[in-house]
């Protein structure tokens, strides 16, 4: 039986895979790994998130991404306060001196983005976002 490797959900990971590459192979240049720069991303979108939550969100390990906050917290970027709800708990903060930082992923973002979308006028892009943000909704409400 040969698998249909144009399905929408082949077709949606491998683009993932080829963007996340090309995200790496730019990020080289910087102090930064993939994973460290994913977590600054998630906080930069999720202010005050519990480490808990976001390491279910990135889809880590508790520990692993304790040791990314470590990493984090040590150059200045990230912060842990207490949850005042939970004191076994920590709430993550982005620091100010992550701005910059956070700004030079994002340009890397674009980039890969634009040469993804490369080809495509405005009207697909807007096409493509629309159904994809559908798709997300519809697989997110099970």
């Amino acid at each position: 039986m040969k698998l249909n490797d144009q399905s929408i959900g082949f077709l949606i990971g491998d683009i993932s895979r080829h963007m996340r590459r090309m995200f790496q192979k730019r990020l080289t240049d910087s102090p930064f790994t993939t994973a460290q720069a994913k977590v600054l991303v998630h906080l930069s979108r999720n202010e005050g998130l519990r480490q808990v939550d976001l390491a279910e969100l990135m889809e880590v390990q508790p520990i692993t991404l304790a040791r990314l906050i470590d990493q984090l917290s040590e150059a200045g970027l990230v912060e842990r306060r207490p949850d005042p709800d939970d004191r076994r708990a920590y709430r993550l903060h982005l620091l100010e001196k992550a701005t910059p930082h956070l700004e030079m992923i994002d340009q890397l973002i674009a980039e890969v983005t634009q040469h993804a979308l490369k080809g495509l006028d405005h009207i697909q892009v807007g096409m493509v976002m629309e159904a994809l943000q559908v798709m997300r909704n519809n697989v997110n409400n099970r």
